[in-house]
Parts: C-alpha cells; sequence; structure tokens
C-alpha cells in the first residue's frame, strides 16, 4: 500500500488561523475564555490530523476520526464566525452577513446537505474506486482530506455550533440527525470490518483495524457532539428563564 508523507501546508494554515483567533479574541472585550480554549484545541487535534503520517487504512481512519469528527467540534464551539463579525470593519462586518444570509449559503448550510457531504463523502470514498486513487495521487488525497475537514465542519457547525446558523432545527430535530449520522457511520464501518461491497485495497487486518477504529473512536466523537448539543439546550433555556423572571420590585 502506498503511503503519504504529509504536507506541511495544511497544518501551517491551520496554525495561522488559530493565531488570528487569538488575536481578535484578545480585542473583544469579554470574550469567553472557554471559547478561545474550545477553538484552540480543536486547531491542535486538526494540526496533529493532518499531520499524521498515512502509511495504511489504519492511518487513515486514524486521521479521518481526528480532522473529521474531534477536531471540527472544538472549532465550532469556539464561535468563530461570531468572533470574526464582532472584530471586522462594519462595512465588511455586513458584507459578510449578507453573503451568510445569501441563498447559496443557506442552501449549504442545510441540515439535509450537512448530513450529505459528511455521510455521502465517506460512501464515495470507500464504495467505489476513489480510496484507491487516492492512495497514488497525492493532489487528489489533499482535496478528499479538505473535503472531510470543511464537512465534518459543517455537520458540527449545524448540530452544535455556538454560532447562529440559517436553518438549525430545534435540539431534538439536531439529535435525529445526529443518529442518522451515527447509524450511517456504523453501518459503514461494519462493511469495512466484513470487507463487503467496499473498495479498500489492504489487508484484512489492516482493514478491520481501521474499521474498529472508526466504529468505536466515532462513537466517542459523535457522543461529545450530542452532549454539546445538550448543554446548548441548558444554556438557553437558562438564559430564556433569567430573561423571563419576573423583577422584584423595590422597596
Amino acid at each position: 500500500m502506498t503511503g503519504h508523507v504529509p504536507s506541511l501546508g495544511l497544518p501551517v494554515l491551520v496554525a495561522l488561523i488559530a493565531l488570528g483567533y487569538e488575536w481578535r479574541s484578545l480585542r473583544v472585550a469579554g470574550w469567553s475564555p472557554w471559547r478561545g480554549v474550545a477553538f484552540q484545541t480543536g486547531a491542535a487535534v486538526l494540526i496533529v490530523g493532518l499531520a499524521l503520517p498515512v502509511h495504511d487504512f489504519t492511518g487513515h481512519a486514524s486521521q479521518h476520526l481526528l480532522v473529521a469528527m474531534v477536531a471540527p467540534l472544538g472549532l465550532v464551539l469556539g464561535a468563530p464566525v461570531t468572533l470574526l463579525l464582532r472584530t471586522l470593519p462594519v462595512r465588511t462586518a455586513r458584507r459578510l452577513t449578507r453573503l451568510l444570509r445569501s441563498r447559496p449559503a443557506r442552501a449549504l448550510a442545510h441540515p439535509v446537505t450537512a448530513l450529505v457531504l459528511t455521510t455521502g463523502g465517506l460512501v464515495a470514498l470507500y464504495l467505489t474506486p476513489l480510496y484507491a486513487r487516492m492512495l497514488t495521487d497525492p493532489a487528489l488525497h489533499q482535496v478528499v482530506t479538505i473535503h472531510f475537514v470543511l464537512s465534518g465542519f459543517l455537520f458540527a457547525w449545524v448540530v452544535a455550533g455556538a454560532d447562529p446558523a440559517p436553518h438549525r432545527p430545534s435540539v431534538p430535530a439536531r439529535l435525529v440527525l445526529l443518529g442518522v449520522a451515527i447509524a450511517a457511520h456504523a453501518t459503514l464501518s461494519q462493511l469495512l470490518y466484513a470487507g463487503a461491497y467496499v473498495q479498500v485495497p489492504a489487508t484484512a487486518a489492516d482493514r478491520q483495524a481501521g474499521a474498529d477504529l472508526m466504529y468505536y473512536g466515532g462513537d466517542v466523537a459523535e457522543l461529545l457532539l450530542a452532549f454539546a448539543v445538550v448543554q446548548s439546550r441548558a444554556a438557553t433555556r437558562k438564559v430564556t428563564g433569567r430573561m423571563h423572571r419576573p423583577a422584584v420590585p423595590a422597596r
């Protein structure tokens, strides 16, 4: 099996984005330090995942778990879009807001779109010759990696992001959406383990080890995502309760 030596371009880009986030957060009075911790943790995990050498299917599964499932959760909990809008010049922030509210952006941010991009990408990768082609084409490998980073970020943002989303459904609906993703991910992991219908040129032991990592590691990542969704609901109820709390009359 042909492996890939990681390029430094993407890790360096992520490091620069993390530095930019830190610089902007220092310009906003009262910006939550927990947001910063979440974002920087996600960025660190993403850098590690992108810099990980991929010499076999288990290495590929490890990279996918880090860059497409674990890192995006930390990034979206950091509310990067809100931070950007609060630190941009007013005119630029308004233009960005109009762009985010445009029809193409709203279509891209739809929960179904996010689900199809993240799960459909896995189906296309493993149930077609795409994975085998990626092994011998470094440029294609980079494109596939970027796709999974962006689709993972989009899905995590729609489901549990701290930034507003145009089509974000209710908490129960988001948990159902997450359940569909979990079921699809588990089914694909089982197919990989059994070697059924998949086109992954790897030894049985390597393929099964990678499938186990995707199955159990994916469960942990998705449980963390579900926890973030539930916590967001609790935080919303707390804020709503404060807003509707009757004022105490002055004596």
